[in-house]
């Protein structure tokens, strides 16, 4: 790691060990969580690139401690964004420093919507990989650093049936509950596919693994059943709009 992603591993670890002290969950997501998972091959997607802001996900319930903790470790929150979203998210700065931590509670809300109900005990720093590689795969306007981060996971992780790994049962149940998740998250691993197959730091055989893995995930999704809903939204298809457009608070 860098000194900067180092610094920002050190400040996540250190958040997370507080609002365990004080009976809270928080778990990290983003960039910062890839790279904390994946020490191998995470160096690949960091080259020329420096980790910047920290995202991380709680329980709503504990939103209250969480936002005490902040203010007691020496960050400023931008109220409004809590009001505004009804509760969903919070953002907080270090002043001097200015670090930038946005905290969703829940749910990951973007272009669709993740949610988080029973997932943050599964690791004891970030969110289960399952969920950090669809935070990757569901945002509509992707661009490198996500297909990289995306990338990673796959190389640095098999698919699995439970979260030792990628827990593919769990990628099945969201993208089969969700039509527009599912062809968001389709359309990227075709990208992320491609642009593994195209980089020019990959070997052949990270290539293919890539491939691969990408290949099985498609083909379990889409062999499993789909609700009612489900089929009645893939039959309007992309002639109606499936996702949300985010407009990024800064």
């Amino acid at each position: 790691m860098s000194d900067e992603s180092e610094r920002l591993a050190a400040e996540s670890q250190r958040i997370i060990d507080a609002a365990e002290t004080a009976g809270a969950r928080l778990r990290l997501t983003g960039s910062v969580a890839v790279h904390l998972r994946c020490p191998r091959h995470g160096p690949f997607a960091r080259r020329d690139r420096q980790l910047g802001d920290i995202d991380m996900a709680a329980y709503k319930r504990d939103a209250g401690v969480i936002r005490r903790l902040f203010a007691e470790l020496g960050y400023a929150e931008d109220k409004e964004v809590f009001i505004v979203s009804e509760g969903a998210r919070a953002i907080f700065e270090q002043p001097g420093t200015r670090l930038h931590i946005d905290v969703f509670f829940d749910r990951l809300d973007f272009c669709h919507t993740i949610a988080l109900a029973g997932r943050l005990e599964t690791d004891p720093r970030t969110l289960p990989l399952a969920e950090l590689l669809l935070s990757k795969l569901q945002i509509v306007q992707i661009n490198e650093k996500d297909l990289l981060d995306a990338i990673v996971l796959l190389l640095e992780h098999p698919l699995s049936e439970s979260d030792d790994a990628i827990n593919l049962p769990r990628i099945v149940e969201l993208l089969s509950g969700d039509w527009g998740l599912w062809r968001t998250a389709g359309i990227n691993l075709g990208k992320t596919r491609q642009t593994a197959e195209a980089h020019e730091r990959l070997g052949a055989a990270e290539r293919a693994q890539v491939a691969t893995r990408i290949e099985a995930l498609l083909r379990r999704v889409e062999d499993a059943p789909k609700p009612l809903a489900w089929r009645m939204r893939a039959k309007v298809g992309d002639r109606v709009k499936w996702y949300r457009d985010v407009d990024e608070v800064r």
